[in-house]
């Protein structure tokens, strides 16, 4: 019996998947509100309208000014776990039914109970108690980065805060402080230290000192948790799943040119109950992104799929893939009820059939004749045929050539260059020998970085060069890949990704609508920073076979968000410091996927890089 067929019965009891309930979103919007209440009530003396006056007497002042400060507190609280309980998240839930009763109390210890704000927590605590079964989703994936962004975010947003009390109080105010003044008291009172802004009335002064100390409180003690707690990594590939892997790719990798990419080590992997096939993923910003078609037999892939998706339930992800085949996306959809968007082509080039000869390859042909001229030469040759010293220097010529601070790519990029276990890739390289060359990297000018795609193909990883080389070397090292391949038992080469491909092809012809040519012109537009229209004029001169690709999602209201994720997995947004400044922060100037994976053999490699560098 097929895994397919033996998952059916399992598969025809579990739900095809379906947004989440309206109430956690409900859940979240209210909390949001509530928390904004009890900010705006803590800061904006006007809006304290006390109904309990006649307990004033009754309590001491300190504990009326702790609970102002604890109002403004608590909101803030409110605020951070509105997100989570849209999402669904089990410890947000239990959060705020520990604060809303809090909130509660602290009204009433201030003098004060607003109608709207009591209405509101009551009504939420009964919704969170009625539907706890709703809130079920575990933990996000994290790292130490959590730590820096929340003291960052939150730094500013209890500074901003901070200042608004500190001006609430223009009556009860000595004298006219100045703006500086007030920045200074809000530096100081996060500290715990008055400042030079002081107060006719001592309660609007222990009002003040509280709740900045409140803040600064907040600021420590959720930093000091989240760096001190347990790190559970978000990707990890460990050595026993890139092993199985490896062995899913040997007898099912010529499927997809882009299954050799599953082997990046900053992502996670799910294996269907048998081990015939697997989907390797990273989780970004709630989105369970997966890349290209899942690795392994095709009967298996819905073993996969279905454990794929039950993972994104129990932690509230939005499951996503993309750059899948046309095959694919056809499976993801039918297992699942996703919906799937063309993305764009990709460029393949059957070796057997390339020439430079002909009127359509006479820019190409004179470009790379041109090269040659100037005393460009290149070499093609196996990962493993290289000693180490070369891979070395390759190594560190292709990272002096990048033009970013971090390595792009996700589900085209394998973000290694060397490793033993990846001797199967090819690498082409051009050289040039110049007398009293200023370059670190000797003749070595520029650098194809091709993964295996089965037994006799492969696909393109990386393209670097010197820029200070002769224009037209990326062209001379295709063709001379492809002229060439066949000698390495090659007939199949997979070159870039063309996004919306179609959409420029077809806006450029005659007769082409309105609707398209506004499509077309905004592709042109956005290609001024995003390489859409050059890599698809590129990949053309070659006379590529167009392979479609798509996206699988699960609604379109979720494709800003799942937009925005793989933004971030390709490293055109990165939401962390320059390089040079995380080296100077202890917990994170370590790169997650030199942490992650400890295989000694990987450890040894980039030692000796790091020495020949």
């Amino acid at each position: 019996m097929t895994e397919s067929s033996a998952t059916q019965d399992s598969r025809a009891r579990l739900p095809r998947f379906t947004p989440s309930s309206k109430v956690p979103a409900l859940v979240g919007t209210v909390g949001a509100l509530i928390g904004l209440l009890d900010l705006a009530t803590g800061i904006i003396p006007q809006l304290r309208h006390s109904r309990v006056h006649a307990w004033a007497g009754y309590l001491p002042g300190a504990v009326s000014s702790i609970a102002a400060a604890a109002s403004i507190i608590l909101g803030l609280l409110m605020l951070m776990l509105a997100h989570g309980l849209k999402r669904r998240k089990r410890r947000a839930w239990t959060a705020a039914v520990v604060l809303l009763p809090a909130g509660v109390l602290a009204e009433v210890l201030h003098h004060r109970v607003s109608i709207v704000d009591t209405a509101l927590s009551a009504g939420l605590m009964v919704v969170l108690l009625t539907h706890r079964s709703q809130f079920t989703a575990l933990s996000d994936p994290r790292t130490r980065w959590r730590a820096l962004f929340n003291f960052v975010v939150l730094s500013a947003v209890s500074f901003g805060i901070g200042l608004l009390i500190v001006s609430a109080h223009p009556n009860s105010e000595v004298g006219n402080p100045t703006f500086l003044d007030r920045l200074k008291t809000v530096l100081y009172g996060l500290f715990g230290f008055g400042g030079p802004v002081h107060y006719v009335h001592d309660r609007t002064a222990d009002i003040v000192g509280y709740s900045l100390g409140g803040l600064g409180f907040l600021i420590l003690f959720s930093t000091a948790y989240l760096v001190l707690r347990p790190e559970h990594p978000a990707a990890v590939l460990s050595p026993d799943d890139e092993e199985q892997l490896r062995g899913l790719l040997a007898k099912h990798g010529g499927r997809d040119s882009l299954g050799h990419f599953a082997l990046r080590r900053d992502k996670s992997v799910i294996f269907s109950p048998t081990g015939k096939a697997a989907i390797s993923y990273r989780v970004i910003s709630g989105v369970m992104l997966a890349s290209g078609d899942p690795i392994g037999d095709v009967e298996a892939w819905p073993g996969a799929i279905e454990r794929f998706m039950e993972e994104a339930r129990a932690h509230a992800w939005i499951p996503a893939v993309v750059g899948c085949s046309e095959t694919g996306g056809e499976v993801w959809t039918r297992e699942t009820g996703l919906d799937a968007l063309e993305l764009g082509d990709e460029a393949i080039v059957e070796t057997a059939s390339f020439s430079l000869s002909g009127r359509a390859m006479r820019n190409v042909r004179q470009m790379v004749k041109r090269v040659e001229r100037n005393g460009y030469s290149c070499r093609m040759r196996r990962v493993s045929d290289l000693d180490e010293e070369e891979r070395a220097r390759i190594r560190a010529a292709a990272a002096d050539w990048r033009g970013t601070d971090t390595e792009r790519g996700f589900s085209m990029a394998l973000g290694r260059f060397g490793d033993p276990q990846d001797g199967n890739c090819v690498v082409v390289t051009a050289h040039k020998k110049i007398e009293d060359d200023p370059s670190p990297h000797g003749d070595l000018k520029a650098v194809l970085h091709f993964v295996p795609w089965g037994e006799d193909g492969i696909s393109l990883e990386l393209m670097r060069r010197d820029r200070s080389a002769d224009a037209g070397m990326n062209e001379l090292l295709i063709v001379h890949a492809l002229t060439n391949a066949q000698e390495l038992g090659i007939a199949r080469v997979s070159l870039n990704f063309a996004m919306f491909r179609s959409a420029l092809a077809r806006g450029e012809r005659i007769g082409a609508g309105p609707v398209l040519r506004f499509w077309r012109g905004l592709l042109v537009f956005l290609s001024r920073w995003f390489q859409i229209e050059s890599l698809y004029k590129f990949n053309a001169k070659f006379q590529p076979v167009w392979e479609p690709r798509f996206m699988v999602f699960p609604t379109h209201r979720d494709l800003p968000r799942i937009g925005f994720a793989v933004m971030q997995a390709e490293a055109f947004i990165t939401l962390e410091l320059p390089a040079r400044v995380r080296r100077w922060i202890p917990f994170v100037s370590k790169e997650p996927q030199r942490r992650e994976c400890a295989h000694p053999e990987h450890k040894r490699l980039a030692a000796a890089s790091g020495r020949a560098a």
